[in-house]
């Protein structure tokens, strides 16, 4: 199957998990990509997983915080590529804090990367995404956009914006063929999520996650259980989906 055969994909957050594994289902599918991270090794190590498409990948570090760098890494890209037909904002961090303890410099730090991070790589790649006639961006919601995670009141916070933020670009673009479309992960197992990788406060009350459980399966699934969501929903099978939000948790919020 090879939904993305001459499709030009520009994939943020590319250097683990849920990131790397949708580089590696856009190449497996035919797709030129380019992939983006801050994180240089991480960047690396996803590069030698896709050693058999190498010629249809391209990495470069980015860091998506930063306005400058976004401008110019994305005006790179589009170079590389020769235009752009799919945009997955798959960067985010993910940090936790008591809430009556977060301090601003916290607060805006998550803020920056995960909504104005993704603000600013859509922003820049528009232009060529509505030249190609027929764009979609594909941007990473959570579970905690919805429902309750508690001591992650600033990560729910940029999530729940990245929701609103795609319905508006869904709206504003639909007459020039771009669709816009969120996912909402949950349960999914990454770096961000393994044991404390959140940075959950020492005293945190565990308990307050027992309801944050999948329903279909023991323990969180894969990264590449998204990664096949975003490629169908990015791929013309998806061309009747946009401006909403697909959860992906096991039934975790049922």
């Amino acid at each position: 199957m090879e939904r993305f055969a001459g499709r030009r994909v520009l994939i943020t957050g590319a250097g683990s998990g849920i990131g790397r594994a949708t580089v590696q289902r856009i190449l497996a599918e035919g797709g030129r990509v380019v992939a983006l991270d801050r994180n240089e090794e991480g960047l690396a190590a996803t590069a030698a997983g896709a050693a058999e498409n190498a010629e249809r990948l391209t990495t470069m570090v980015v860091d998506i915080a930063d306005e400058a760098a976004v401008r110019a890494g994305v005006a790179d890209a589009v170079a590389e590529l020769g235009g752009l037909d799919v945009l997955v904002n798959a960067a985010g961090v993910l940090r936790s804090a008591h809430t009556h303890e977060t301090t601003l410099e916290f607060w805006n730090a998550i803020l920056q990367v995960n909504l104005t991070g993704t603000f600013l790589v859509t922003r820049e790649a528009l232009p060529a995404l509505l030249e190609s006639g027929r764009g979609v961006v594909i941007n990473f919601s959570s579970t905690s956009a919805s429902f309750a995670h508690p001591y992650m009141a600033a990560y729910a916070a940029s999530k729940g914006g990245i929701q609103s933020f795609t319905h508006v670009l869904a709206s504003e673009y639909a007459s020039r063929g771009l669709r816009a479309v969120a996912v909402a992960p949950g349960s999914i197992s990454s770096d961000m999520t393994t044991g404390r990788g959140p940075g959950l406060p020492e005293d945190a009350d565990m308990s307050l996650f027992a309801k944050l459980s999948p329903a279909i399966m023991r323990g969180m699934a894969p990264p590449e259980t998204v990664a096949g969501l975003v490629a169908a929903l990015a791929s013309d099978d998806g061309a009747f989906v946009t401006g909403t939000e697909l959860r992906i948790d096991g039934g975790t919020h049922m």
